[in-house]
């Protein structure tokens, strides 16, 4: 029969699989799933007549996800082949590039162990074994997962609208996974497995770093607020998205979103409380990647400040741009917004010195019509109990506040920290949840398509790599902005935006796995969130001026 593979014609036997004409196809890079006719397919599947045909290694995204989610698959094997502790391990969360585990209550996870887990994983590998998928009905998916002791998959699956379950198999190993699988463990790229903390790291190449694996840099802070979420989290009987589901179900969300709210608050309240009693902070610095909410959660800041007795003032450092005419120009030819170099730093510097020793400063403002600085009419001179709220990419970096004395500032990170997994073995990525805020607000306040969102997103994320995170360690003080709830809300704004994202479209995988995790998610009203959350700066309806 006839099919198109890459755009040109081949003639292959009936009923062949993908993987077949994969194996025979591969060059350098393995292929790890197939695209047909714009839908993304693991390699079990057969081919059909005049289907189009291509395939996908690690260099694309779905492939990237498919490897890493595969080599989490591998661990979980090992580690049930050498411990029989798979439904013990858990599936935390991203440090670096790589995915950190535990093992049941173990406090430290010896070197000896960690290689026999890590060479086992290897054996894997280096013996191309299949990994099957069989479908099963729902309850006896329910039933294989509870005589395995998987029982966070229990409430995941109450809410499954499908019959049928894919459950992967590697020999007698069987799980479920949040997405597509390679179907051979020789698939998968370079791996290192790591003692960390009390668990296992996990560590990959990061996407588009072909097969360099970067050792992590020490993130203690980062790290303690990852786990001070999930305890949180855990506490109040919302560990997983099972647990989150069962709560809507049997008590609505409104409770719910109350008690995740009232939380945020006090944390806001006590870093007011602890700024107020700090003698000679001045400047409050505030930094963090894309769709943080550091916008609202700089005014709800300035709120509480004020009931602690300080007067707030609000600077954006994007208004101390250079002239557009005077950014220095990449090798690409185009200018780069995002870097250090783009701000005036001489002009704020004398600025902050200036409201330092309480002299009067007109305020500039940048109009990005015309590119340039202009006077925005605003005068400012701090008092007594007066602050600064300075917010920007780099405001955590020491050379833009070099030359203020260090007892004046008070540095502030804030990220969205997912707290909620799927189960105990399927992640959910904090990038993820930026990126569905974002893919939102971007069509409420700009007018954006998921497409040209997602399509930047890449672009996005090496910014924050080089302008932000490399920062996050030296600040004062670390707020998570995530919600536990907020997927379940976000999901009816954005699902119409993604399902608007065309099959031919180079977005169009990445727009299909995250409708796939979505799909998990029980929709919450909207109108159940306060005006002052911090979810209102991208679903709008919110009290503040954005």
């Amino acid at each position: 029969m006839r099919i198109w593979i890459d755009n040109c014609a081949a003639e292959v036997a009936p009923g062949v699989l993908l993987e077949e004409l994969a194996r025979s196809r591969e060059e350098g890079a393995k292929i790890v799933l197939s695209r047909v006719d714009g839908k993304i397919r693991e390699l079990h599947h057969p081919v059909r007549e005049g289907e189009k045909v291509e395939f996908l290694t690690v260099a694309e995204k779905a492939g990237f996800h498919a490897v890493r989610r595969t080599l989490c698959f591998l661990l979980f094997a090992a580690i049930d082949e050498v411990l029989g502790e798979a439904a013990k391990t858990t599936l935390h969360f991203s440090v670096g590039d790589g995915l950190f585990f535990t093992i049941g209550k173990r406090k430290k996870i010896s070197a000896v162990l960690c290689g026999r887990i890590c060479q086992k994983m290897q054996e894997y590998v280096e013996a191309d074994l299949p990994i099957t998928k069989k479908l099963f009905p729902l309850p006896e998916a329910r039933e294989l997962f509870r005589d395995r002791g998987m029982v966070d998959k229990e409430p995941l699956f109450r809410t499954r609208l499908s019959e049928l379950v894919n459950v992967y198999f590697l020999g007698s190993y069987a799980d479920y996974c949040g997405g597509l699988l390679a179907s051979r463990t020789g698939s998968v790229g370079p791996f290192r497995l790591l003692p960390y903390e009390d668990g296992l790291l996990l560590l990959m190449p990061a996407f588009g770093a072909g097969d360099v694996i970067r050792l992590p840099s020490s993130q203690p802070v980062f790290f303690q607020q990852q786990r001070m979420g999930e305890e949180w989290a855990s506490q109040r009987g919302v560990a997983n998205v099972g647990d989150l589901n069962r709560l809507v179900i049997n008590m609505g969300s409104r409770g719910a979103i109350l008690v995740c709210e009232a939380d945020q608050e006090r944390r806001i309240a006590d870093i007011a409380e602890d700024i107020a009693g700090r003698e000679g902070v001045r400047f409050i610095l505030i930094a963090g990647p894309s769709s943080s909410g550091k916008t609202t959660f700089s005014q709800r800041l300035c709120v509480q400040l004020v009931a602690h007795g300080v007067r707030p003032h609000y600077l954006g450092v994007d208004n101390y741009f250079l002239d557009r005419d005077k950014m220095i120009i990449q090798p690409d030819g185009t200018k780069d917004y995002e870097a250090l170099s783009a701000i005036a730093l001489d002009v704020f510097a004398q600025d902050m010195e200036d409201l330092l020793a309480g002299r009067m400063i007109s305020l500039p403002k940048f109009d990005f019509l015309s590119g340039r600085r202009v006077d925005s009419g605003m005068k400012l001179q701090l008092g007594g109990k007066d602050v600064l709220i300075i917010e920007g990419i780099h405001c955590l970096n020491d050379v833009l506040t070099e030359t203020l004395p260090a007892e004046s500032k008070y540095k502030i990170y804030i990220s969205a920290l997912t707290q909620l997994n799927l189960d105990e073995h399927n992640h959910i990525s904090s990038s993820d949840g930026r990126l569905l805020r974002r893919i939102v607000r971007d069509h409420q306040t700009r007018g954006y398509t998921a497409t040209s969102t997602l399509a930047m997103w890449d672009s996005v994320r090496r910014g924050e790599e080089k302008n932000i995170f490399p920062f996050q360690e030296s600040a004062d003080v670390f707020f998570n902005s995530a919600l536990p709830y907020e997927l379940g809300v976000l999901r009816p704004f954005v699902e119409p935006l993604l399902f608007q994202v065309e099959e031919e479209s180079p977005q169009y995988p990445e727009a299909r796995r995250l409708l796939q995790l979505l799909h998990y998610f029980l929709c919450i009203p909207g109108d159940d969130v306060p005006t002052n959350s911090i979810l209102r700066e991208f679903i709008g309806g919110g009290s503040f001026r954005i």
